[in-house]
Protein backbone atom coordinates (compact mmCIF):
# COMPACT_ATOMS: atom_id res chain seq x y z
CA UNK A 1 0.00 0.00 0.00
CA UNK A 2 1.29 3.61 -1.00
CA UNK A 3 3.36 5.68 1.95
CA UNK A 4 1.36 9.12 2.49
CA UNK A 5 1.34 11.87 0.52
CA UNK A 6 1.45 14.23 3.29
CA UNK A 7 2.50 14.55 7.06
CA UNK A 8 5.10 12.37 8.64
CA UNK A 9 6.59 8.65 7.18
CA UNK A 10 8.75 7.09 9.62
CA UNK A 11 11.86 4.90 8.89
CA UNK A 12 9.81 1.98 10.21
CA UNK A 13 6.95 2.24 7.69
CA UNK A 14 9.17 2.25 4.62
CA UNK A 15 10.66 -0.44 5.87
CA UNK A 16 7.26 -2.34 6.58
CA UNK A 17 6.62 -1.37 2.84
CA UNK A 18 10.31 -2.29 1.07
CA UNK A 19 11.82 -4.40 3.31
CA UNK A 20 15.22 -4.03 4.96
CA UNK A 21 16.06 -4.87 8.84
CA UNK A 22 17.40 -2.99 11.60
CA UNK A 23 19.58 -0.72 12.58
CA UNK A 24 17.59 1.53 9.12
CA UNK A 25 19.46 4.30 6.72
CA UNK A 26 17.95 5.88 4.65
CA UNK A 27 20.74 5.37 2.18
CA UNK A 28 19.77 1.38 1.98
CA UNK A 29 16.83 3.14 0.25
CA UNK A 30 18.41 4.54 -3.09
CA UNK A 31 16.46 3.53 -6.56
CA UNK A 32 17.83 0.73 -7.69
CA UNK A 33 19.37 -0.63 -4.42
CA UNK A 34 18.59 -3.75 -2.49
CA UNK A 35 15.33 -2.99 -1.74
CA UNK A 36 13.61 -0.14 -4.29
CA UNK A 37 13.35 -0.80 -7.43
CA UNK A 38 15.04 1.82 -10.08
CA UNK A 39 12.60 4.28 -10.98
CA UNK A 40 10.39 4.08 -8.08
CA UNK A 41 8.56 7.38 -7.70
CA UNK A 42 5.74 9.24 -5.56
CA UNK A 43 4.37 12.17 -5.43
CA UNK A 44 8.00 14.18 -5.51
CA UNK A 45 8.83 12.71 -8.43
CA UNK A 46 12.07 9.38 -9.14
CA UNK A 47 13.21 8.27 -5.44
CA UNK A 48 17.22 9.40 -6.03
CA UNK A 49 19.44 6.38 -7.37
CA UNK A 50 22.36 8.17 -5.34
CA UNK A 51 23.19 11.73 -3.55
CA UNK A 52 20.60 13.65 -1.42
CA UNK A 53 17.50 11.67 -0.34
CA UNK A 54 15.03 12.52 2.28
CA UNK A 55 11.94 11.12 3.87
CA UNK A 56 9.68 13.26 1.70
CA UNK A 57 11.14 11.36 -1.82
CA UNK A 58 9.32 8.17 -0.47
CA UNK A 59 5.79 10.42 0.06
CA UNK A 60 3.04 8.33 -2.50
CA UNK A 61 5.52 5.88 -3.01
CA UNK A 62 5.10 1.94 -2.86
CA UNK A 63 6.82 -1.48 -3.71
CA UNK A 64 6.15 -1.95 -7.47
CA UNK A 65 4.43 -5.77 -7.79
CA UNK A 66 6.39 -6.96 -10.16
CA UNK A 67 4.25 -10.54 -10.15
CA UNK A 68 1.32 -8.57 -11.40
CA UNK A 69 -0.64 -9.65 -13.87
CA UNK A 70 -4.08 -8.80 -16.26
CA UNK A 71 -7.04 -10.29 -16.67
CA UNK A 72 -9.32 -8.97 -19.88
CA UNK A 73 -13.35 -10.36 -19.38
CA UNK A 74 -16.78 -10.25 -21.28
CA UNK A 75 -17.57 -7.78 -24.30
CA UNK A 76 -19.15 -8.77 -27.04
CA UNK A 77 -18.94 -9.45 -31.33
CA UNK A 78 -21.60 -11.50 -32.56
CA UNK A 79 -22.93 -12.56 -29.55
CA UNK A 80 -22.34 -11.26 -25.63
CA UNK A 81 -19.29 -13.52 -23.71
CA UNK A 82 -18.43 -13.96 -20.22
CA UNK A 83 -14.77 -15.46 -21.17
CA UNK A 84 -11.41 -14.03 -19.98
CA UNK A 85 -8.19 -14.07 -20.85
CA UNK A 86 -5.01 -13.28 -18.50
CA UNK A 87 -1.88 -11.61 -19.18
CA UNK A 88 1.45 -12.87 -17.79
CA UNK A 89 3.60 -10.74 -15.84
CA UNK A 90 5.70 -9.90 -18.58
CA UNK A 91 2.11 -9.10 -20.84
CA UNK A 92 2.17 -12.28 -22.46
CA UNK A 93 -1.66 -13.11 -23.38
CA UNK A 94 -2.91 -16.58 -22.56
CA UNK A 95 -6.23 -17.99 -24.73
CA UNK A 96 -9.45 -18.27 -23.73
CA UNK A 97 -10.96 -18.82 -20.26
CA UNK A 98 -14.35 -20.49 -20.18
CA UNK A 99 -16.72 -17.94 -18.98
CA UNK A 100 -18.40 -17.19 -15.72
CA UNK A 101 -21.57 -15.19 -15.08
CA UNK A 102 -23.49 -13.61 -17.16
CA UNK A 103 -22.28 -12.62 -20.10
CA UNK A 104 -21.89 -8.91 -20.98
CA UNK A 105 -20.26 -5.95 -22.94
CA UNK A 106 -19.26 -2.28 -21.82
CA UNK A 107 -18.88 -3.04 -18.14
CA UNK A 108 -15.82 -1.98 -16.00
CA UNK A 109 -13.21 -3.43 -13.84
CA UNK A 110 -10.57 -2.60 -11.37
CA UNK A 111 -8.40 -3.46 -8.99
CA UNK A 112 -8.66 -4.26 -5.04
CA UNK A 113 -7.85 -5.95 -1.99
CA UNK A 114 -4.02 -5.09 -3.45
CA UNK A 115 -4.01 -8.38 -5.46
CA UNK A 116 -7.42 -9.55 -6.61
CA UNK A 117 -10.03 -7.69 -8.85
CA UNK A 118 -13.53 -6.73 -9.62
CA UNK A 119 -16.04 -6.51 -12.73
CA UNK A 120 -19.42 -4.93 -12.28
CA UNK A 121 -22.24 -3.40 -14.49
CA UNK A 122 -22.73 -3.79 -18.21
CA UNK A 123 -25.42 -4.65 -20.44
CA UNK A 124 -27.07 -7.53 -22.30
CA UNK A 125 -30.38 -7.19 -23.65
CA UNK A 126 -30.87 -5.44 -20.27
CA UNK A 127 -29.04 -2.83 -17.98
CA UNK A 128 -27.01 -4.78 -14.62
CA UNK A 129 -25.28 -3.65 -11.29
CA UNK A 130 -24.33 -6.99 -10.58
CA UNK A 131 -20.25 -7.97 -9.93
CA UNK A 132 -17.61 -11.00 -10.34
CA UNK A 133 -14.83 -10.91 -8.62
CA UNK A 134 -11.73 -12.05 -9.30
CA UNK A 135 -9.11 -14.10 -7.34
CA UNK A 136 -4.83 -12.90 -6.85
CA UNK A 137 -4.46 -16.47 -8.93
CA UNK A 138 -7.16 -15.05 -11.39
CA UNK A 139 -10.07 -17.45 -10.83
CA UNK A 140 -13.46 -15.48 -11.86
CA UNK A 141 -16.46 -16.02 -9.04
CA UNK A 142 -20.05 -16.38 -10.10
CA UNK A 143 -22.68 -13.42 -9.96
CA UNK A 144 -23.05 -11.60 -6.89
CA UNK A 145 -26.49 -9.79 -6.75
CA UNK A 146 -26.04 -6.11 -8.23
CA UNK A 147 -25.73 -2.96 -6.14
CA UNK A 148 -26.58 0.56 -6.69
CA UNK A 149 -27.80 1.67 -10.39
CA UNK A 150 -28.06 -0.66 -12.88
CA UNK A 151 -25.71 1.18 -16.36
CA UNK A 152 -23.02 0.43 -19.04
CA UNK A 153 -20.62 2.02 -20.63
CA UNK A 154 -19.19 2.90 -17.10
CA UNK A 155 -15.11 3.01 -15.84
CA UNK A 156 -13.27 1.81 -12.62
CA UNK A 157 -10.18 2.30 -11.27
CA UNK A 158 -8.30 1.55 -8.17
CA UNK A 159 -7.82 4.13 -5.46
CA UNK A 160 -6.92 4.26 -1.96
CA UNK A 161 -4.04 1.75 -2.44
CA UNK A 162 -6.37 -1.29 -1.82
CA UNK A 163 -10.04 -0.27 -3.08
CA UNK A 164 -11.60 0.79 -6.06
CA UNK A 165 -14.01 3.18 -7.60
CA UNK A 166 -17.09 2.39 -10.60
CA UNK A 167 -18.47 5.81 -11.89
CA UNK A 168 -20.78 7.38 -14.38
CA UNK A 169 -22.24 5.29 -17.59
CA UNK A 170 -25.80 5.33 -18.25
CA UNK A 171 -29.25 3.42 -18.99
CA UNK A 172 -32.08 6.04 -20.05
CA UNK A 173 -30.27 8.86 -18.93
CA UNK A 174 -26.00 9.83 -18.35
CA UNK A 175 -25.16 9.32 -14.89
CA UNK A 176 -22.13 10.97 -13.00
CA UNK A 177 -23.09 8.83 -9.67
CA UNK A 178 -20.29 6.45 -8.30
CA UNK A 179 -20.06 3.35 -6.21
CA UNK A 180 -17.62 2.83 -3.86
CA UNK A 181 -16.06 -0.90 -3.44
CA UNK A 182 -14.27 -1.94 -0.37
CA UNK A 183 -10.80 -3.84 0.09
CA UNK A 184 -12.76 -6.60 0.46
CA UNK A 185 -14.59 -6.66 -3.06
CA UNK A 186 -18.02 -5.69 -1.28
CA UNK A 187 -19.72 -2.78 -3.45
CA UNK A 188 -21.59 0.15 -2.14
CA UNK A 189 -24.80 1.79 -2.66
CA UNK A 190 -24.46 4.78 -5.06
CA UNK A 191 -22.95 8.02 -4.04
CA UNK A 192 -24.65 11.46 -5.54
CA UNK A 193 -22.60 12.42 -8.60
CA UNK A 194 -20.21 15.03 -9.08
CA UNK A 195 -19.11 16.53 -12.63
CA UNK A 196 -20.64 16.34 -15.39
CA UNK A 197 -23.18 12.77 -15.93
CA UNK A 198 -21.50 11.22 -19.20
CA UNK A 199 -20.78 7.44 -20.86
CA UNK A 200 -17.95 5.76 -22.49
CA UNK A 201 -15.33 7.20 -20.31
CA UNK A 202 -12.15 5.77 -18.72
CA UNK A 203 -10.50 5.48 -15.59
CA UNK A 204 -7.23 4.79 -13.89
CA UNK A 205 -5.10 4.88 -11.21
CA UNK A 206 -2.51 7.84 -10.23
CA UNK A 207 -0.10 8.75 -7.74
CA UNK A 208 -0.01 5.64 -5.81
CA UNK A 209 -3.11 5.79 -4.09
CA UNK A 210 -5.59 8.33 -6.23
CA UNK A 211 -7.53 8.20 -9.80
CA UNK A 212 -8.72 9.83 -12.64
CA UNK A 213 -11.87 9.63 -14.75
CA UNK A 214 -11.62 11.17 -18.26
CA UNK A 215 -12.89 11.89 -21.86
CA UNK A 216 -16.43 10.27 -22.81
CA UNK A 217 -19.69 11.29 -24.41
CA UNK A 218 -22.83 13.56 -23.35
CA UNK A 219 -23.69 12.50 -25.89
CA UNK A 220 -21.12 15.75 -26.96
CA UNK A 221 -17.70 14.18 -27.06
CA UNK A 222 -15.71 15.26 -23.90
CA UNK A 223 -12.06 15.68 -22.88
CA UNK A 224 -12.69 16.74 -19.19
CA UNK A 225 -11.02 14.84 -16.54
CA UNK A 226 -12.53 14.85 -12.65
CA UNK A 227 -9.76 13.42 -9.69
CA UNK A 228 -10.52 11.10 -7.10
CA UNK A 229 -8.90 11.84 -4.41
CA UNK A 230 -7.32 8.55 -1.82
CA UNK A 231 -10.50 8.31 -0.09
CA UNK A 232 -12.75 8.04 -2.76
CA UNK A 233 -14.23 11.60 -3.48
CA UNK A 234 -14.37 12.42 -6.63
CA UNK A 235 -13.69 16.30 -7.48
CA UNK A 236 -15.47 18.31 -10.70
CA UNK A 237 -14.13 18.66 -14.15
CA UNK A 238 -11.15 19.96 -15.04
CA UNK A 239 -11.04 21.17 -18.21
CA UNK A 240 -10.29 18.75 -21.24
CA UNK A 241 -6.69 18.48 -22.28
CA UNK A 242 -6.32 16.27 -25.88
CA UNK A 243 -8.49 15.04 -28.28
CA UNK A 244 -12.56 14.70 -26.96
CA UNK A 245 -13.17 11.38 -27.62
CA UNK A 246 -15.26 8.18 -26.44
CA UNK A 247 -14.66 4.40 -25.33
CA UNK A 248 -10.90 4.95 -24.51
CA UNK A 249 -9.51 3.26 -22.40
CA UNK A 250 -6.60 3.64 -19.52
CA UNK A 251 -4.46 2.08 -17.50
CA UNK A 252 -1.87 3.03 -14.82
CA UNK A 253 2.07 2.62 -15.66
CA UNK A 254 5.55 3.20 -14.24
CA UNK A 255 4.42 3.02 -10.47
CA UNK A 256 2.13 5.92 -10.06
CA UNK A 257 1.25 7.57 -13.64
CA UNK A 258 -1.60 6.92 -16.12
CA UNK A 259 -2.33 6.66 -19.56
CA UNK A 260 -5.70 7.43 -21.54
CA UNK A 261 -5.21 5.60 -25.51
CA UNK A 262 -7.68 4.81 -28.61
CA UNK A 263 -10.96 5.22 -28.96
CA UNK A 264 -13.64 6.85 -31.24
CA UNK A 265 -13.08 11.18 -31.98
CA UNK A 266 -16.50 10.91 -34.03
CA UNK A 267 -18.98 9.02 -36.09
CA UNK A 268 -16.56 5.76 -37.34
CA UNK A 269 -13.18 7.88 -36.59
CA UNK A 270 -11.35 5.54 -34.69
CA UNK A 271 -8.07 6.59 -33.36
CA UNK A 272 -4.70 5.66 -31.54
CA UNK A 273 -3.73 8.54 -30.10
CA UNK A 274 -2.17 8.59 -26.40
CA UNK A 275 -2.70 10.85 -22.94
CA UNK A 276 -0.43 10.29 -20.40
CA UNK A 277 -1.08 11.32 -16.71
CA UNK A 278 1.47 12.34 -13.95
CA UNK A 279 1.51 11.45 -11.21
CA UNK A 280 0.02 14.57 -9.62
CA UNK A 281 -3.07 13.99 -11.91
CA UNK A 282 -1.90 16.47 -14.70
CA UNK A 283 -2.97 15.57 -18.03
CA UNK A 284 -0.72 16.12 -21.19
CA UNK A 285 -1.36 16.37 -24.73
CA UNK A 286 -2.10 14.16 -27.31
CA UNK A 287 0.87 11.72 -28.32
CA UNK A 288 0.45 10.19 -31.88
CA UNK A 289 -0.95 6.90 -31.85
CA UNK A 290 0.94 4.33 -32.81
CA UNK A 291 -0.92 1.10 -33.23
CA UNK A 292 -4.38 -0.29 -34.81
CA UNK A 293 -6.72 2.82 -34.69
CA UNK A 294 -9.70 1.98 -32.76
CA UNK A 295 -12.65 2.07 -29.87
CA UNK A 296 -14.03 0.39 -26.91
CA UNK A 297 -10.39 -1.61 -26.26
CA UNK A 298 -9.41 -2.53 -21.98
CA UNK A 299 -6.18 -1.59 -20.27
CA UNK A 300 -4.65 -2.76 -17.12
CA UNK A 301 -1.46 -2.45 -15.50
CA UNK A 302 0.84 -5.38 -15.51
CA UNK A 303 4.08 -6.20 -13.88
CA UNK A 304 4.48 -3.46 -11.08
CA UNK A 305 4.85 -0.67 -13.82
CA UNK A 306 3.62 -1.62 -17.45
CA UNK A 307 0.39 -1.77 -19.07
CA UNK A 308 -1.81 -2.93 -22.14
CA UNK A 309 -3.97 -2.04 -24.28
CA UNK A 310 -6.13 -5.16 -25.90
CA UNK A 311 -8.90 -5.84 -28.07
CA UNK A 312 -11.79 -3.62 -29.74
CA UNK A 313 -13.35 -2.43 -32.67
CA UNK A 314 -13.32 -0.38 -36.06
CA UNK A 315 -14.26 -1.78 -39.19
CA UNK A 316 -13.91 -5.35 -37.08
CA UNK A 317 -13.40 -7.02 -34.18
CA UNK A 318 -10.06 -7.12 -32.90
CA UNK A 319 -7.74 -9.64 -30.31
CA UNK A 320 -4.41 -7.84 -30.55
CA UNK A 321 -2.65 -5.74 -28.15
CA UNK A 322 0.12 -2.83 -27.24
CA UNK A 323 2.48 -3.17 -24.39
CA UNK A 324 3.02 0.20 -23.01
CA UNK A 325 6.86 0.10 -21.20
CA UNK A 326 7.07 1.65 -17.44
CA UNK A 327 7.72 5.51 -19.10
CA UNK A 328 4.53 5.39 -21.17
CA UNK A 329 5.75 4.60 -24.62
CA UNK A 330 3.31 2.15 -26.42
CA UNK A 331 4.46 -0.54 -28.58
CA UNK A 332 3.10 -1.79 -32.27
CA UNK A 333 0.84 -4.16 -32.46
CA UNK A 334 0.98 -7.69 -30.78
CA UNK A 335 -0.52 -10.66 -32.85
CA UNK A 336 -4.24 -11.04 -31.17
CA UNK A 337 -4.95 -13.83 -28.80
CA UNK A 338 -8.12 -15.14 -27.91
CA UNK A 339 -11.49 -14.58 -29.28
CA UNK A 340 -12.02 -10.73 -30.98
CA UNK A 341 -14.27 -8.89 -28.93
CA UNK A 342 -15.10 -5.31 -27.66
CA UNK A 343 -16.70 -3.45 -25.09
CA UNK A 344 -14.65 -5.59 -22.57
CA UNK A 345 -13.21 -4.78 -19.22
CA UNK A 346 -10.09 -5.43 -17.68
CA UNK A 347 -7.89 -5.06 -14.23
CA UNK A 348 -4.62 -6.32 -12.63
CA UNK A 349 -4.52 -8.70 -10.03
CA UNK A 350 -1.93 -10.74 -8.17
Amino acid sequence: MALATTGAISFSQIQTEFGGGNPISLNEYYAGGVYTRAGTSGINGVVPGSGAISMSSFYGTEKLNVSARVIFGYGNAASYFSLTNLVSNTGVVAGDTAGVGTARNNLAAAGYGGDKAIFGYGYNVSFFSLTNRVSNTGVVAGDTAGVGSVRTQLAAAGYGGDKAIFGYGLNAANFSLTNLVSNTGVVAGDTAGVGTARYGLAAAGYGGDKAIFGYGGTPTLVSITNRVSNTGVVAGDTAGVGTARIRPDAAGYGGDKAIFGYGDSASAAYVSMTNLVSNTGVVAGDTTGVGTARSNPAAAGYGGDKAIFGYGTAASYFSLTNLVSNTGVVAGDTAGVGTARQGLAAATFG
